[in-house]
């Protein structure tokens, strides 16, 4: 059956009012079966209409409309027609549904660590009728009470209060109301860690092979939890309106987080089973504040439609960051949104896929699914960063709270939202938000200077924008002091019009900065290009500036120039390698060492020439790790760079001497992660084979360790090995999610260019199959398991005629797509 459209969804809207969801679950029937038993309360504002109902079951086992029998047989595809309505009605649905192995629906996870099952409810969009009938769509809001019979030694959780009634029995009290994909449920003998704070309960869980890593990190957790509960309860009138606040740290999650009401999902790597750097802390603590801000932005006021996804996303990336710099020990997380986030939003915002922030074309939900993106999270973050910037904050969060007084339990689309600005900051914001909500596409950013007759002065400076928007900005002005060091003399607010110009009086005639940086500190959505004397600045003197914000936005000016084809790959790696040495900044070493290794090195470069590269950039990740006084994070970082480059037999001796424990660096833990990450290396330089795999995993028998294995076996270059992770790859429900990306991660490493050739030719051929297996599932094989390394005019021609096909599915086009807009960039190096 299609997916819902919109059409649908609002003629069902103006029908149905529904009053109440009542869900049992039967957990105890098997490992493959559940039993789901639903009453639906609603009313109808036409009674004798028809509609229907949302079901997807492994068996539809007895369905009744106000006591009156449905033919189970009548269920088409997932769809339930619901005859003669009447004023009140009341739906019983009672089905066999199938756990989920790919986090679609109710997920099931043996641990292999000790055995133990556990389960969790990701009811995204489109997925909450897999596991529990109901009216799919985020309009037609109720409050849920689920009741769950579970193993006697599981706890069982969810939106709101659970309690236990008897041995196995667990009733979760309704919240609300809330929308159906915002639904949870999570059980299993969980471990579990309490607190309170400003009277709200808080919880931490997680399975209980990692109770000693959910004890070490609660702390933390709780400290930023504290801290974004009271800067949000600052900035807004309405407080935390759930009850209860739990945090779970589940197995095989698909994304970073959910923001379920009450009961916020996370995956459980956060929990870090492996010494982390400080940005993977800092970028824990943006997601914890993040989900937070859901429980306003998504969950107390809804959007009616997809189309108005950004309302939840772009308004909890923003604060996400905002509070984590703020309010909690990650100051810097803005330089970690500047050089690793908004190039997500930049790639997404200038290829063909490219939407605007408020997209008004979405038809149906698998249309919605596919801008879960960069633009809907840090290009919409950017622009309310801007528009914060244009407004001041204390009109920004009066709209805000006008907005949520008004809409609060309810839906909003992106009028209510702007109705509400306009009036509480007395400015009209339409104009605004026609050009930066309504629009596409990424502006430029630049300053036209005119030197004086000495070359040593400015005879004038001139802020240019290239773009159809206004911007707001700073223009940033930098000297070189003695020692080298450029350091800031003075930042210029400036506004410049859609494609206008505006004058920099205050340096006509001053002494010629080394550097002037259009959109200084980084607040508005904008690339910039730098006017020649300051791109000699900064390709000679990057690492001696002193602000690191300022770095990371010419590191990241630095990446779209190679993208654009305009700084050749052996240039990024030139500026590498004279200023990463030398940086502090942890989260900036590692969004470089990762954009030059994976992208300029794996797709950029001719074949022949990676090598060299991958043993330059290594080199360079070992001057790091040995840089005298470096603390433990940026080792860390440094030692993870050294493990990903090593290629050649030397190196790879190297790792294999530290897999046994000899001449191990000082410093840093060689944990389970560099392990795995060391045994990858190896494996795909055909210096390791099956039994030193199977020997690892032996030593390290936890989910990570199976994801590590099989990255590993996908990775070796014999054609056997190829051939059975190719096998693994396209046989449907074999593998879950998780190590399903984890083979295709490995494939690619190695192996003949014959032997690649044929399976870049059997990829086209096969993938449009992987859309039908679900959005997980083509996320693994559409986008890890592209062929991003094979830049040839032939690879281009054949993912060019697989997106002719007709029967892709919206998500599976979507990811090609992007694809083949970056290996054509690949490509444009290559020629």
């Amino acid at each position: 059956m299609p997916a819902l459209q919109r059409t649908e969804a609002a003629v069902r809207a103006r029908l149905l009012d529904v009053r109440s969801y009542s869900v049992d679950l039967d957990l105890t029937r098997g490992g493959t079966l559940y039993r789901s038993t639903t009453v639906i309360r609603f009313g109808c504002a036409e009674p004798g209409r028809d509609s229907f109902v949302d079901v997807d079951p492994s068996a539809l086992l007895r369905a009744e409309l106000n006591g009156r029998p449905l033919d189970p047989a009548a269920l088409d595809g997932n769809r339930l027609a619901l005859p003669g309505l009447a004023a009140e009605n009341e739906l019983v649905v009672e089905a066999d549904m199938a756990y989920s192995r790919t986090s679609e629906g109710l997920h099931r996870f043996t641990d292999p660590a000790d055995g133990a099952a556990y389960v969790y409810a990701s009811c995204g969009p489109d997925l909450a009728p897999k596991m529990f009938a109901c009216f799919d769509q985020p309009d037609l809001k109720a409050p849920f009470t689920f009741t769950v019979t579970a193993p006697a030694d599981w706890t069982v959780i969810g939106n709101g209060t659970s309690a236990r009634l008897g041995e196995g029995r667990w009733e979760i009290s309704p919240v609300g109301p809330v929308s159906t994909y915002l639904v949870t449920v999570v059980g299993g003998p969980l471990h579990a860690v309490r607190a309170e704070h400003d009277g709200i309960p808080l919880g931490l869980y997680a399975r209980r092979s990692l109770a000693a890593e959910l004890d070490r990190e609660a702390e933390e957790l709780f400290a930023v939890t504290r801290a974004s509960l009271d800067r949000l309860h600052g900035l807004f009138e309405e407080r935390y309106p759930f009850g209860s606040y739990d945090q779970a740290f589940v197995p095989e999650f698909n994304w970073g987080a959910m923001e379920n009401p009450g009961c916020v999902v996370f995956r459980d790597e956060l929990l870090f089973r492996s010494a982390p750097t400080e940005p993977q802390r800092e970028m824990r603590a943006m997601v914890v504040c993040h989900e937070m801000a859901h429980m306003w932005f998504g969950d107390l006021v809804t959007m009616t439609w997809w189309d108005d996804l950004w309302l939840n996303e772009s308004f909890a990336e923003m604060l996400g960051y905002r509070i984590a710099a703020d309010s909690t020990r990650f100051t810097g997380a803005w330089t970690s949104f500047s050089v690793k986030r908004k190039g997500w939003g930049y790639d997404a915002d200038q290829r063909g896929s490219t939407h605007p922030v408020a997209a008004t074309a979405m038809g149906s939900v698998a249309e919605a699914l596919v801008n879960f993106d960069g633009i809907s999270y840090a290009k919409g973050a950017s622009v309310l960063r801007q528009l914060v910037h244009w407004l001041g904050d204390k009109a920004f969060f009066a709209g805000l709270n006008a907005y949520f007084a008004r809409h609060r339990w309810g839906n909003a689309e992106l009028a209510d939202f702007l109705a509400a600005l306009g009036e509480a900051g007395g400015r009209d914001v339409s104009a605004w938000a026609d050009a930066w909500l309504r629009t596409s596409g990424v502006d430029t950013l630049r300053v036209e200077v005119e030197t004086g007759a000495d070359g040593t002065t400015l005879a004038s400076a001139v802020l240019v924008n290239d773009g159809t928007r206004p911007h707001r900005v700073r223009v940033g002005v930098y000297d070189t002091a003695d020692g080298g060091a450029v350091v800031l003399r003075e930042r210029l607010d400036a506004d410049v019009a859609a494609g206008g110009r505006t004058p920099l009086p205050e340096l006509a005639g001053a002494a010629r900065p080394a550097l002037l940086l259009p959109n200084d500190g980084d607040l508005t959505w904008a690339l910039v290009r730098l006017d020649a004397h300051s791109a000699a600045t900064a390709a000679a003197s990057l690492s001696r500036i002193e602000d690191e914000l300022t770095r990371a936005v010419l590191w990241e000016h630095a990446r779209d120039l190679v993208r654009a084809g305009e700084l050749p790959a052996a240039g990024y790696l030139d500026l590498v390698a004279a200023h990463l040495p030398a940086e502090t900044a942890v989260t900036i070493v590692e969004a470089v060492l990762r954009f030059a290794a994976d992208h300029v090195v794996a797709r950029y470069l001719d074949p022949a020439a990676r090598p060299d590269a991958l043993r330059r950039l290594g080199g360079t990740a070992r001057t790091l790790l040995d840089r005298p006084g470096a603390d433990e994070s940026l080792r860390i970082a440094a030692l993870r760079g050294v493990v990903a480059t090593a290629c050649d037999p030397e190196r790879l001796a190297v790792l294999d001497a530290w897999l046994d424990g000899r001449d191990l660096p000082g410093g840093v833990p060689f944990d389970n992660d560099l392990r795995w990450s060391a045994l990858l290396q190896l494996a795909a330089g055909g210096a390791a084979g099956e039994d030193r795999i199977a020997a690892e995993l032996a030593a390290d028998p936890s989910d990570t360790g199976e994801q590590g294995a099989a990255r590993a076996r996908a990775a070796l270059p014999s054609p056997d090995a190829k051939e059975r992770a190719w096998r693994e790859l396209f046989t449907p429900d074999l593998l879950s999610n998780h190590l399903l990306a984890a083979t295709a991660d490995g494939f690619w490493r190695s192996g003949s260019e014959e032997l690649r050739q044929g399976y870049v030719d059997r990829y086209f051929a096969q993938v449009p199959s992987a859309g039908e297996r679900g959005g997980a599932v083509a996320r693994a094989l559409g986008q890890v398991l592209f062929p991003s390394g094979s830049a040839r005019p032939g690879t281009v021609r054949a993912a060019e005629e697989c997106l002719a096909r007709t029967d892709l599915t919206p998500t599976l086009r979507r990811l090609v797509s992007d694809e083949l807009d970056d290996l054509r960039r690949a490509l444009t190096h290559r020629g």
